[in-house]
C-alpha cells in the first residue's frame, strides 16, 4: 500500500515543481509525467516524480554533453566578455 502522503495531487505537485498546473495537466493527459487517473482526479507518487525528474536530468546531461566540446565552448563564451 501507497502512504497517503507519498501521492501528490495535481496542485501539490504543480506547486513542488514550480510550474502552472495547466502546464501540468496537459504533461499528465499526454503521458509525459507520470500520473495515475482516478475519476477525473491526477495522483502522482512522489517515487515516480523523483524517478522521472532523475531520468530527465540524466537526458539533459546527456545532450548538454553530446552537443560538442565544452573547453571549446568556455574558451568562446569567455572570448566573447
Amino acid at each position: 500500500a501507497i502512504p497517503m502522503d507519498e501521492l501528490f495531487t495535481l496542485q501539490e505537485l504543480a506547486e513542488y515543481l514550480k510550474i502552472a498546473e495547466k502546464t501540468l495537466y496537459g504533461y499528465a493527459q499526454k503521458g509525459t509525467i507520470p500520473g495515475i487517473r482516478i475519476g477525473s482526479a491526477w495522483r502522482f507518487r512522489k517515487t515516480d516524480i523523483e524517478n522521472w525528474l532523475d531520468d530527465l536530468r540524466r537526458l539533459t546531461e546527456q545532450s548538454y554533453y553530446k552537443s560538442g566540446d565544452e573547453d571549446k565552448k568556455l574558451k568562446d563564451k569567455t572570448e566573447k566578455q
